[in-house]
């Protein structure tokens, strides 16, 4: 028997599917361009809310924070409050092809790197999820890309087998953790570069 060919597609979610970053919430809250530089390099970092994908509470790390930083208390607690913010709008033609997608019939899932608790809250806002038959969120498994247990996890709820997800993701680590998981991923270089290998792969 041949390899199995890709049926379903998977797509990461933050710069895939939709724009994220912490400095379209910020730039509304500070407006001198040095000092928004220096909150998000040293405060609000990237690396301090990855801990949130991970698993961890923001009453947790929001409490650590504020003790290390406890002037910027309140700029800290609208990292929560005002967390949809931070997610402008779709990544640009990506609503359309998965909206190619679904109406061809493939089945559409989700796998990302995303705090269960903001996720709860920006979920419900987004009906494009209502096209996907699974997502799997990192917070609430307690595992996070590019760990292959969440790639191992996601095909077993998803369904699928070795070479049945095509698999999109913003960064080359993830891919490869994919690749060797049994999925066949690409690095996501816009819409029109990902249909074109979904056509590729006759998904479309």
């Amino acid at each position: 028997m041949g390899a199995a060919r890709p049926s379903a597609v998977v797509f990461d979610v933050g710069h895939v599917l939709y724009d994220w970053d912490p400095r379209y919430l910020y730039e509304k809250i500070i407006a001198d361009a040095r000092e928004l530089d220096w909150f998000l390099a040293n405060v609000v970092t990237r690396e301090w809310h990855f801990q949130h994908d991970a698993g961890r509470r923001f009453a947790d790390t929001s409490a650590e924070l504020i003790a290390r930083f406890p002037d910027q208390a309140a700029r800290i607690l609208a990292f929560a409050d005002r967390w949809t913010e931070t997610l402008p709008g779709p990544m640009p033609g990506m609503p359309a092809l998965v909206g190619d997608l679904d109406a061809a019939g493939v089945p559409l899932f989700a796998l990302t790197n995303y705090s269960a608790e903001f996720w709860a809250k920006w979920r419900p806002t987004v009906p494009l999820f209502d096209r996907f038959a699974g997502i799997v969120v990192s917070g609430e498994e307690r595992v996070i890309k590019p760990d292959p247990a969440i790639f191992a996890l996601a095909l077993d709820r998803f369904g699928l087998g070795r070479g049945e997800a095509a698999f999109l993701d913003d960064r080359a680590d993830n891919v490869a953790a994919a690749n060797a998981a049994g999925m066949v991923g690409r690095v996501f270089g816009g819409a029109a570069d990902a249909r074109a290998w979904l056509q590729q792969l006759a998904l479309l």
